[in-house]
């Protein structure tokens, strides 16, 4: 477990570059943006303001500690040697992004010897800044956050995403159809960090996605956590790209059996 000062640092480190990142996205988004590259399929796209994000996060944290570790969505990957790793996604919601919608946000978590301790998610469009310290709750700005308390599933309001590859979509889609007829109703937002906030938030009772990454996955999962949501994948095992799942207790006892039961969890 790292040091209390050490997390204060972490924190402070991830706030700043989060704001000079998610100002540089919103500030400085041409009118003629345009895709620079796909990624797993013609629709996962990687646009110039994704890679410009990347290069602002991971240069400001290489200055201040040249030392530790990095894991960036746009192809930063270090080892580091001071037992911190940071987790960084720059634009979360490229899609949304590209398209003009407010839906996007900022992720950087950091690791401390796997575990993450420090999650920060920025989302300038919508003027909040989420953050989480391990055993420290979550918090947007002074307000300290609570997930809501555990409704009947059939008045529950879920959180989802679908995947780039055809066929994960299919199936993702059949599981959905599985799924809505016994909540109050699914909304796809488009952020996987977003979605994580919101369920912090209580603006959702519930969030599951099946092939998040470590960068998608990392800060908001913290927050949520520390928001007293209960996060997981399968029975007995944590959120990962095979599954995650947060939700408000009761809602995530009575969600993740028919996940189970759904296959959510493969292709």
């Amino acid at each position: 477990m790292p040091s209390e000062e050490l997390k204060a640092e972490l924190l402070g480190l991830a706030r700043e570059a989060a704001r000079r990142a998610g100002a540089l996205l919103r500030d400085g988004r041409p009118a003629d943006l345009a895709v620079a590259a796909t990624k797993t399929s013609p629709i996962d796209v990687v646009t110039e303001m994704d890679i410009a994000a990347e290069k602002l996060i991971t240069g400001f944290l290489a200055e201040h500690r040249p030392q530790d570790g990095l894991l960036g969505e746009e192809g930063s990957d270090s080892e580091g040697t001071s037992g911190v790793r940071w987790v960084v996604d720059p634009l979360d919601g490229t899609v949304n992004y590209l398209y003009g919608l407010p839906s996007w946000a900022v992720s950087i978590a950091a690791e401390y010897r796997g575990e993450t301790v420090v999650g920060v998610v920025c989302a300038p469009l919508r003027g909040e800044t989420y953050h989480a310290v391990l055993g420290g709750g979550a918090w947007l700005g002074d307000v300290r956050l609570a997930c809501r308390p555990a409704a009947p599933l059939d008045q529950a309001l879920i959180g989802t995403g679908f995947g780039y590859l055809q066929e994960r979509r299919a199936h993702q889609a059949e599981v959905a159809a599985r799924i809505i007829p016994v909540v109050r109703d699914i909304r796809r937002g488009g952020s996987a960090a977003i979605d994580l906030c919101d369920v912090a938030c209580g603006r959702l009772d519930g969030y599951y996605e099946r092939g998040l990454n470590p960068w998608d996955l990392a800060a908001g999962e913290l927050i949520a956590r520390e928001a007293g949501a209960r996060t997981g994948g399968r029975p007995g095992a944590a959120a990962s790209g095979e599954l995650a799942i947060a939700a408000s207790p009761g809602v995530f006892e009575a969600i993740q059996p028919l996940l189970e039961a759904a296959g959510a969890w493969h292709d």
